[in-house]
């Protein structure tokens, strides 16, 4: 496993992490991928920590408050080792947020009860409403003083698109982002948020590296998803787009590689040196064992970044609804 800065804040995370969404799964009527077995999701978080990685990022929203729960069962024997980033914010999935000082702090005290810890590496606002944060200065600034009460040790922003990354940075300062990105969705590269981050130092968490399960190559346009997996809320025909597409790029690499579909998904991300390190989901020690050989594997060429981008760029994976 190789390490990376996050940015400027003092930290240093694999490239590799481990996107706990998942492991929220159904708990309380929550919305992920559906059901999940809880005690393989803590034999996949202790096989990661074993594996290298360092980097876990959860949410109190995930499973509200199951993930949390899971991680700081499966790995408090280890926290100095580790390195824990989860958000606040997001209070359902029909899209509710409070993003009030005085909820983030009572829900800051709430998650590090459920992680079972005294201190929260990377606390993120998830999702919040660039235009919030220009009306209302006090939610950054309750950030700031957890940081200094010694509650977390750095804060950024989960985003709800890379276009507010660029405001965020440009407006005030963030230090740390989390984006979508990956191989069928360059807006990041597109509108200069990773060359931005990687001039001025900011730490990029890259979420959606495997297209939520698309890019590797396991789904086709006829699987039927659980009721309680968010897939089910896409369109059949986006559905249809995304579950071929990593074919689209499989003919770039200059030489022949064993390396699996979420493989060569991962080491793009992990090839601009804007990007920190990407969180894939990860349910089962499996997935655990196929991601993290990603960060073994040299970096591609420029060239051969340069033909997926094209590749991109000539192609539409949005359906429009």
């Amino acid at each position: 496993m190789r390490y990376r800065a996050l940015g400027a804040t003092g930290i240093q995370v694999s490239e590799i992490g481990f996107g706990a969404w998942g492991i929220g799964g159904n708990v309380n009527g929550a919305v992920a991928y559906g059901p999940t077995n809880h005690e393989e999701s803590k034999r996949a978080l202790r096989s990661a920590h074993n594996s290298g990685v360092t980097f876990f990022d959860t949410a109190d929203f995930y499973g509200f408050g199951h993930s949390e729960t899971l991680l700081g069962e499966a790995l408090r024997d280890v926290r100095s080792q580790i390195v824990i980033a989860t958000k606040v914010g997001m209070l359902g999935a029909d899209g509710a947020q409070d993003f009030s000082p005085g909820h983030i702090r009572r829900a800051v005290e709430q998650s590090l009860r459920r992680l079972r810890t005294d201190y929260i590496d990377l606390y993120q606002l998830h999702s919040p409403p660039i235009e919030l944060l220009e009306r209302d200065e006090r939610i950054l600034t309750c950030m700031e003083v957890l940081r200094r009460e010694g509650k977390i040790r750095a804060h950024g922003i989960s985003l709800r698109s890379p276009d507010d990354g660029l405001a965020a940075v440009a407006k005030f300062g963030v230090k740390c982002l989390q984006v979508n990105f990956n191989l069928l969705d360059q807006r990041a590269i597109e509108n200069g948020l990773l060359a931005t981050c990687h001039e001025r130092d900011v730490g990029v968490i890259v979420r959606t590296p495997l297209c939520f399960g698309f890019l590797t190559g396991r789904y086709s346009a006829g699987d039927k998803f659980d009721a309680a997996d968010h897939r089910t809320q896409w369109s059949q025909a986006q559905i249809e787009k995304w579950a071929g597409a990593y074919r689209l790029f499989s003919s770039v690499l200059s030489k022949p590689t064993a390396e699996t579909p979420a493989q060569f998904a991962l080491r793009f991300c992990l090839s601009f040196p804007g990007v920190s390190t990407v969180i894939p989901g990860m349910l089962t020690r499996q997935h655990v064992a196929e991601n993290i050989k990603a960060s073994e594997v040299d970096q591609l060429l420029e060239s051969e970044r340069a033909e997926l981008i094209r590749i991109y760029r000539e192609n539409e994976f949005f359906i429009s609804t």
